[in-house]
This record gives C-alpha cells, sequence and structure tokens, in this order.
C-alpha cells in the first residue's frame, strides 16, 4: 500500500535491511512497531517491501518526530534485537521530503 501524505515538506526514515536466518519474534515485534509507530505525533505513514533486501520507509512531520519515535522504550527494544539476532546488517537514512507527485 502506497502511504497517503501531505502536500511535501515532510521527513522519510529509510530504513534499509538484510535479515538473518529465522523470525526468532521479528515478525510479531514488526507488527507491533507498525501499531506503535501510527499512534506517535507526528506519524504520517509507512511503506515496507522485502526480498532479499528490506526496505521501510516511514514518513514524519518533523525531525522531532521522528527524534522523539526513536526514544520510545519498546522501539528501543526492537532496535536492540535488530542488532542482536534479526540484521546481518541495516542502515538508516533521514531524508527531507520536497516534492511528490503520483499517478
Amino acid at each position: 500500500m502506497i502511504a497517503q501524505t501531505p502536500q511535501p515538506p515532510y521527513y522519510a526514515a529509510i530504513f534499509t535491511s538484510i535479515r538473518t536466518a529465522g523470525d526468532d519474534g521479528y515478525g510479531d515485534m514488526a507488527t507491533e512497531m507498525g501499531e506503535l509507530a501510527a499512534r506517535q505525533d507526528g506519524y504520517l505513514g509507512i511503506e515496507s517491501a522485502r526480498n532479499e533486501t528490506g526496505i521501510t520507509v516511514s514518513y514524519w512531520a518533523s525531525l522531532d518526530a521522528i527524534k522523539n519515535w526513536k526514544a520510545v522504550s519498546r522501539h528501543q527494544l526492537a532496535q536492540k534485537y535488530g542488532r542482536d539476532k534479526w540484521y546481518e546488517s541495516y542502515k538508516v537514512r533521514i531524508c527531507l521530503v520536497e516534492r511528490d507527485y503520483e499517478f
């Protein structure tokens, strides 16, 4: 599903990852994180796809909203599990969306 975002400017947090083998609780935590993120102030939407490489883009109204999401204790636990057991590697990019268009 394509996120319905407002007119720019807004921010995107792009999370690109390579998973380890097995689920080990990943699916449940991913579902929980999606639901928790959606309840945060400044959250605008999310898009995600996974094949060998996973890419999740979350959209936010401000840099402070992204900073606050990163600091949520349950999200910090998910980040720890990600480093310890779910990801071989990952990269996070924070971007300002200055323009968008659709068809």
